[in-house]
C-alpha cells in the first residue's frame, strides 16, 4: 500500500532531528524539508492525515460528550470528563499540528513553488479544515507562527484569537476558490494522489462552499451573523452525495486502510458500545407518542447478540449494567473496517440551509431543506425505497412546514453526521438543550469537582501538557476549572 508513503519520507527527516522521544508541536527547529518533492506526492497524506488522524482524534476524545458511543467501563476518562481530560493529554493538538497541518503548509508551497495553484488550493482548504476543527476544540489557538513550509519552526508560537482564526479560515476558503479555477499544468490526481476527489476541482469548490458555510452558520449567536450568507454559501456548496467529502477505507489488510473507529483500524476501535442515547433517538427521532422506528437504526447500529438493539448509558459502563445485552459500537455502517469518514456531506449543507432559513423566519423553505436533507442521509445510507417513502410521509405528516423546528433540524443533523466532531459544536451551539436533543443528559459519574450541576457541560478542552511546559507564557489560562468550563468565542452571546 502506498498510503501515507510520502509522508513518511519528511517524518523520518522531522522526527529523527528532534530532542525529544517523539515530534510535538513545538519540539523541532527542523528547517523544512520540501525543496526536492513536488505537489502531487503531498496531496493523499495531506488528505488522510487530516482524515485519519486529527479528524479521528477530535472525535474520539469527545464521545463522551456527544454520546454516539460508550465504553464497557465506567471510569472511562472523556465519559467521566476527567483524567486525560484535565491534565492535557488530550492528542487532537498533536495530530493536528504534528502530522496534519505541516502537510497542508507543504502542499500550500510547493504549488506556489512549481505554479500549480490547484495544489496551493487544495491545501488551504484542508488547512482551513484543520484549523476550524482545533479551534472549536480549544479556542484560541496558533496559527500565524506555526509551521508553514518555508521557515524554522518556532517553538514559542503566539496564539491567534478565535476570533482571527475565523477570518483566517475565511480567506483561505476564498482564495482556495479562486485558486481552483486558474490554469494549472499538472492535475490534482496526476499520481492517483487525491483520494477525496481523483482530481475533480469543481468537486473541490462545493467542498469549499460547504467548509465555508458550515462556519458561518457557527455565528449565530454573534451579532455579525448572516443568514443570507449562509444560504448563499450552501447554494454553491455540496449539492448531491456524489460530492460528499469523505474519505473511503478500503478495509485492510493494513491498519492505514481501514476506518479508524473499526476493529483493526488505527483507532483499534475506542467504541465498545452504541450508546443509550443515540440508539433510543434513533427509535424515536420525531419524538411522537408511539416509538417511530428509523429506519437507519438496524443500518448505523449492528443488532445485540439476542436480537434488538440497545446501548449502554455514557459513563455506567457494562458494571451498572450487569447482564446486558447490547450493540456492539463496531461493524455498522460507520463502523466497519470499510466504512469511509465523512469530512461533510450533502445532508449537512442541507440542514445548515434548514437552519440559517428558520432563523430568518422562513419556514417553509426550512422545511424543504430539511426534509432533502433527511432523504439524502437515506439514500446515502442505502435505505429501500419504500421505507424513504414512508419515513418521507411520516415527516409531512408530523413535522410540515409549519412545525418545523430546531429541535427536528438538529436531531436529523446529529443523526446524519455520526462521528463527525461538528455535533460537538452544534450541541454547544443549542447550550446542550434537552429540548433540542431529546433525552439528553449528562454522562453517569461525571466529574463533580468542576462539573457540579446538571447544567455544568464542557465548553473547550484543555491545551496539551507540552504545550503548556514549553510555551506557557503565550498559551491561554489552562487551569481545567477555566478550560474547561469557559465558552469559546462564537458561544457566547
Amino acid at each position: 500500500m502506498k498510503l501515507y508513503k510520502y509522508l513518511i519520507l519528511i517524518s523520518i527527516a522531522l522526527t529523527t532531528s528532534c530532542s525529544d522521544d517523539y515530534f510535538d508541536v513545538n519540539g523541532s527547529e527542523t528547517k523544512p524539508t520540501t525543496s526536492s518533492l513536488a505537489p502531487q506526492f503531498r496531496i493523499q497524506g495531506a488528505i488522510e492525515n487530516t482524515t485519519a488522524q486529527a479528524q479521528y482524534r477530535g472525535s474520539r476524545e469527545v464521545l463522551g460528550i456527544t454520546q454516539y458511543g460508550s465504553q464497557n467501563v465506567a471510569n472511562y476518562y472523556s465519559e467521566t470528563w476527567s483524567s486525560y481530560m484535565t491534565t492535557g493529554r488530550y492528542f487532537l493538538w498533536q495530530n493536528a499540528y504534528v502530522y496534519s497541518l505541516p502537510n497542508t503548509a507543504d502542499l500550500i508551497v510547493l504549488g506556489e513553488r512549481d505554479n500549480v495553484p490547484n495544489f496551493t488550493a487544495v491545501g488551504k482548504i484542508l488547512r482551513a479544515y484543520v484549523f476550524g476543527m482545533t479551534t472549536d476544540q480549544y479556542g484560541d489557538i496558533v496559527v500565524h507562527d506555526t509551521y508553514d513550509g518555508k521557515s524554522s519552526m518556532n517553538i514559542t508560537p503566539k496564539f491567534s484569537s478565535q476570533e482571527e482564526v475565523y477570518e483566517t479560515i475565511f480567506n483561505y476558503l476564498d482564495e482556495a476558490i479562486a485558486e481552483l479555477d486558474e490554469a494549472s499544468a499538472i492535475g490534482l490526481n496526476e499520481e492517483g494522489g487525491d483520494v477525496l476527489y481523483q482530481g475533480d476541482q469543481e468537486a473541490w469548490k462545493k467542498f469549499a462552499y460547504a467548509i465555508k458555510a458550515r462556519y458561518l452558520n457557527h455565528l449565530n449567536k454573534k451579532a455579525s451573523y448572516d443568514a443570507d450568507a449562509v444560504i448563499a454559501a450552501c447554494q454553491l456548496a455540496i449539492n448531491s452525495n456524489q460530492f460528499n467529502a469523505q474519505k473511503i477505507y478500503g478495509g485492510g489488510p493494513v491498519s492505514n486502510d481501514i476506518q479508524p473507529f473499526a476493529v483493526g483500524g488505527y483507532g483499534s476501535s475506542r467504541m465498545d458500545y452504541f450508546s443509550d442515547f443515540f440508539v433510543n433517538l434513533l427509535k424515536n427521532p420525531l419524538n411522537i407518542d408511539g416509538a417511530s422506528w428509523d429506519p437507519r437504526l438496524e443500518i448505523i447500529v449492528p443488532e445485540a447478540v439476542n436480537g434488538g438493539y440497545e446501548g449502554v448509558v455514557t459513563g455506567r459502563g457494562l458494571s451498572g449494567n450487569p447482564g446486558g445485552d447490547y450493540s456492539l459500537g463496531n461493524g455498522g455502517f460507520y463502523t466497519s473496517p470499510n466504512s469511509a469518514t465523512d469530512m461533510i456531506n450533502y445532508s449537512e449543507v442541507k440542514f445548515i440551509e434548514a437552519e440559517a432559513k428558520f432563523r430568518k423566519g422562513d419556514k417553509p423553505g426550512s422545511y424543504a431543506a430539511f426534509k432533502t436533507g433527511v432523504q439524502a442521509d437515506l439514500n446515502k445510507l442505502g435505505v429501500d425505497s419504500g421505507a424513504t417513502t414512508t419515513y418521507l410521509a411520516l415527516l409531512d405528516t408530523e413535522v410540515g412546514a409549519n412545525n418545523i423546528s430546531l429541535s427536528h433540524i438538529m436531531v436529523q443533523k446529529y443523526i446524519a453526521n455520526v462521528l463527525n466532531p461538528e455535533t460537538w459544536v452544534d450541541m454547544r451551539r443549542m447550550d446542550y438543550s434537552s429540548d433540542i436533543y431529546h433525552g439528553l443528559q449528562r454522562p453517569e459519574n461525571v466529574n463533580l469537582d468542576i462539573f457540579p450541576g446538571d447544567n455544568d457541560w464542557i465548553r473547550a478542552m484543555c491545551y496539551e501538557y507540552n504545550e503548556e511546559d514549553r510555551n506557557y507564557e503565550n498559551m491561554p489560562n489552562n487551569d481545567p476549572y477555566v478550560r474547561l468550563t469557559t465558552r469559546v468565542w462564537w458561544n457566547q452571546n
